[in-house]
């Protein structure tokens, strides 16, 4: 006598997994390219900063200054202009995407400080 089959679910569960995987997948993307945004950021307000300090203080330097503030792998733009009582320093940076076919704006930064080059501008 043959017992009857039953339906076995054996095997459903794979298949969910592998179904939900890429959207797990996108989702972690997604926060680690939110996070680089974040950072790219901040390093470009470092930039500007250290550009316009530097430039404030000693009359020259600024956009080396700036430059050298920023980690190795990023490129920066860095501007400093100045007149008799301030000094600007605009900082742009590319941001490198990590999800495909998304190309965010660059990171731009600008740090104002009063000129303290007794040379003036």
């Amino acid at each position: 006598m043959r017992t009857p089959r039953t339906r076995s679910d054996r095997g459903q569960v794979a298949l969910e997994y592998i179904g939900f995987v890429p959207i797990l997948l996108f989702v972690a993307l997604c926060g680690i390219q939110l996070g680089w945004v974040a950072y790219v950021h901040e390093q470009a307000d470092t930039a500007a900063r250290t550009a316009a300090r530097v430039e404030a203080r000693k009359g020259t330097g600024g956009e080396a200054a700036g430059k050298a503030a920023v980690r190795g792998g990023l490129t920066a733009k860095v501007v400093v202009t100045k007149d008799d009582d301030a000094v600007t320093a605009n900082v742009s940076i590319t941001i490198n995407s990590i999800i495909p076919g998304l190309n965010p704006e660059p990171a731009k930064a600008t740090a104002v400080m009063p000129n303290d080059d007794p040379k003036g501008p």
